[in-house]
């Protein structure tokens, strides 16, 4: 098995230097991505949190939309962000929950997901759920991936796929939230150790050979209807939250430049999750939707902020027409518009390229 990938991958590799454009679909991934790794919280998580002692559980009716209508390990209504986009780029599974059981063999070879609702770039983040899968932790079981890849098919053709694979990486609002409300400190000193930390954990990544890196900043959290009914607010109006994301993300996107320009052969992507959240938001009904602040999964709280999705809730007849799955979470029809964003938007969303221009780099 290990001979005849490493033929394959160093084909793939032959006809990426030769020509651009040709391409061997039998043989190569489309849009030149062999894998998709995704690091992350809540936003992307797939199930790891059904493996560990945590409260930070999405059980029904997060997923009624997913495939067969069952709790996907996912806190939305179907798909995420990373979902989309990983159909978008060609692969027809998704990358699989890292600590499930049957996560292993080939299926690796094509990807894996270690996000972790409730987990952030701190290892501190989110310790009111219990237990969660830090950035660290997260990186460290990428490197066990990495280990076992290249025991299938030998460090050569290991190297090739991982530095031509693509890692989505959306993690820092728990950062963010937990942080604006226990903060004595001001922020920025504690901005800039978030972001100091995160610099260690992908320069990290970059070690273990990951060279596409497509990393998120924080959503403009003073939209989510946990905020606006915990704050008693008509409208969107925690302005210290979104002043506060607002700074984690211009020192993110100057933290990805440095990395891109210090770390040979790397790209890192940084994608503006605040600013495509705002125009969403600021812009909801040329997008076709009726509520942008309100939680089609509600209980309790004027825009069903202050209770999670759980069996006892109402839940929107149309999701489409709302932007908020639950209090903290969007809908698939939210993460489309989004994802779309991401994948072919401009510079005022993603640079120094976007998503699909980095996946057929």
């Amino acid at each position: 098995m290990g001979t005849i990938w490493n033929k394959l991958m160093t084909i793939c590799l032959v006809i990426e230097i030769i020509g651009n454009h040709l391409r061997v679909p039998t043989i190569c991934f489309a849009h030149n991505i062999t894998a998709f790794f995704v690091f992350g919280d809540s936003l992307v998580e797939v199930g790891n949190n059904n493996y560990i002692n945590t409260l930070a559980k999405p059980v029904f009716p997060n997923g009624i939309d997913f495939p067969k209508g069952t709790p996907s390990g996912r806190f939305t209504n179907s798909r995420t962000i990373a979902d989309i986009i990983e159909e978008e780029l060609g692969f027809k599974d998704y990358a699989p929950p890292f600590l499930a059981p049957n996560t292993n063999g080939d299926m690796i070879l094509k990807g894996v997901n270690y996000a972790s609702s409730g987990s952030g770039i701190l290892q501190s983040s989110g310790l009111i759920f219990g237990g969660r899968i830090c950035m660290d932790k997260q990186v460290d079981y990428f490197a066990k991936t990495r280990q076992d890849i290249i025991s299938r098919i030998g460090a050569p053709a290991a190297q090739a796929l991982l530095r031509n694979s693509l890692y989505f990486v959306m993690i820092g609002s728990n950062d963010i939230i937990f942080g604006e409300c226990s903060l004595a400190l001001d922020f920025n000193h504690y901005v800039d150790g978030v972001v100091s930390k995160f610099k260690s954990q992908l320069t990290t990544l970059y070690n273990l050979d990951a060279r596409k890196i497509v990393v998120l900043s924080s959503l403009k959290g003073g939209f989510m209807p946990f905020e606006i009914d915990i704050h008693f607010c008509a409208q969107d109006c925690v302005s210290s939250l979104n002043k506060f994301a607002k700074l984690y993300s211009s020192k993110l996107k100057s933290l990805l430049e440095d990395l891109t320009k210090n770390l040979s052969g790397s790209t890192f992507v940084y994608a503006d999750y605040y600013a495509v959240t705002e125009d969403l938001i600021n812009n909801y009904r040329s997008y076709g939707f009726e509520k942008a602040n309100h939680a089609c999964c509600e209980l309790i709280g004027r825009h069903g902020g202050l209770f999670p999705c759980l069996p006892v809730c109402r839940i929107c007849p149309d999701r489409t027409k709302y932007v908020f799955w639950d209090p903290f979470h969007l809908t698939e029809s939210a993460n489309l518009i989004l994802a779309k964003q991401l994948l072919d938007g401009g510079l005022e969303y993603v640079s120094p390229v976007n998503i699909r221009q980095l996946a057929n780099s």
